[in-house]
């Protein structure tokens, strides 16, 4: 699995925290980490959460990335950010239960963590805690386990119906204000690994005509 780490503006300074708990959790299971930045708070290119949710989307629809771990101070408009879009299906996560249910019962491909809020004293070993349950096991099982039948029914409506209430991504970036789209992509990371790691050829093409 990619996993791709975005941090947005008012917590870019931890990102080598977050970075480090997540690649020693993850990569020992077989996951591939990229870190799409903001790598610190004065990096040249500033994230905000509502960028973030454009970038989690061009790298889960393209297929650059399979699941993209994010946040903001409270974790709460970097989800909202994610959520506004197609193909991405975000949690708010503050710890280990909601991590491992929220892959179980609802099978999203983007976590959003409060990195400011009750973020103190062991915090970087809840992020430990946080990916270890993530990951524990394929996610979409369901939980308790004998209600997975009606929650992977639910989810499989919850997909059909943002294909329904969703615009096409490419579609939406065009129409985005342009400045907005161009700073959400303007990342070290996203310069560095997207155009390999990109599988779609339409937003590929969309992207490339947006940044020339």
């Amino acid at each position: 699995m990619r996993i791709a780490l975005i941090n947005e503006n008012s917590q870019a300074a931890k990102n080598s925290v977050i970075e480090a708990a997540l690649r020693k959790v993850t990569e020992p299971m077989g996951h591939e980490v990229y870190n799409y930045g903001m790598y610190n708070a004065d990096d040249a290119e500033q994230l905000t959460y509502v960028q973030v949710g454009i970038l989690a989307a061009v790298l889960l629809n393209s297929g650059a990335a399979d699941y993209v771990i994010t946040g903001c101070g409270t974790g709460e408009g970097a989800m909202l950010a994610c959520n506004s879009f197609p193909g991405v299906i975000c949690g708010h996560v503050a710890d280990a239960l909601d991590a491992y249910t929220f892959a179980q019962i609802n099978d999203g491909n983007a976590i959003s963590l409060p990195f400011a809020k009750g973020f103190g004293w062991g915090g970087d070993l809840n992020l430990e805690y946080i990916f270890e349950k993530l990951y524990v096991e394929e996610s979409g099982q369901g939980y308790p386990r004998e209600r997975a039948v009606p929650e992977q029914r639910n989810k499989k409506i919850l997909d059909e119906v943002k294909k329904v209430t969703y615009q096409d991504l490419n579609v939406i970036l065009k129409n985005l204000d342009q400045e907005l789209v161009k700073g959400a992509l303007a990342t070290r990371g996203f310069k560095e690994y997207f155009w390999d790691l990109c599988k779609d050829e339409e937003i590929k093409k969309t992207v490339e005509e947006i940044l020339k």
